[in-house]
């Protein structure tokens, strides 16, 4: 049924904890697990790099999750990505062919107007397949 899953990750809480439940999705159907982290583009008016998201930060988040899904038995595949997280997300899901994306019910991309205008919820309006949002 799902096939190929995207979890996009970030360092937030909610990632994590959504994690259990792509590890639940992709044991129980077999699927293959690609993990994505988006690194937004500095704005030019703003183009000092944040800390938090520089490359070395981005490529140890994905292989600490690589990590962890590999002490489950899941092999996992890592992309990294530079654009707008929503759109980029999207993007990869069509690229790869996903099935379904999992995702936290909040990130770090929350922006300044609020949950409506969240990346969760641009990517539930993009999206070319399922978003399953962990509360």
């Amino acid at each position: 049924m799902f096939k190929t899953v995207l979890f996009p990750i970030d360092q937030s809480r909610e990632a994590r904890e959504a994690a259990d439940v792509v590890a639940n999705v992709v044991q129980k159907y077999g699927s293959r697990l690609v993990l994505l982290s988006v690194v937004e583009e500095p704005a030019a008016e703003a183009p000092s790099v944040d800390p938090m998201v520089s490359p070395e930060v981005v490529a140890k988040l994905l292989e600490n999750a690589q990590a962890l899904f590999s002490q489950e038995g899941i092999q996992s595949e890592v992309l990294e990505r530079q654009g707008k997280p929503a759109f980029t997300i999207c993007d990869v899901a069509d690229e790869i062919g996903a099935d379904l994306i999992i995702m936290g019910c909040r990130g770090l991309g929350l922006t300044d107007e609020g949950a409506t205008d969240s990346v969760t919820t641009r990517v539930i309006n993009l999206s070319p397949c399922p978003v399953l949002i962990v509360p």
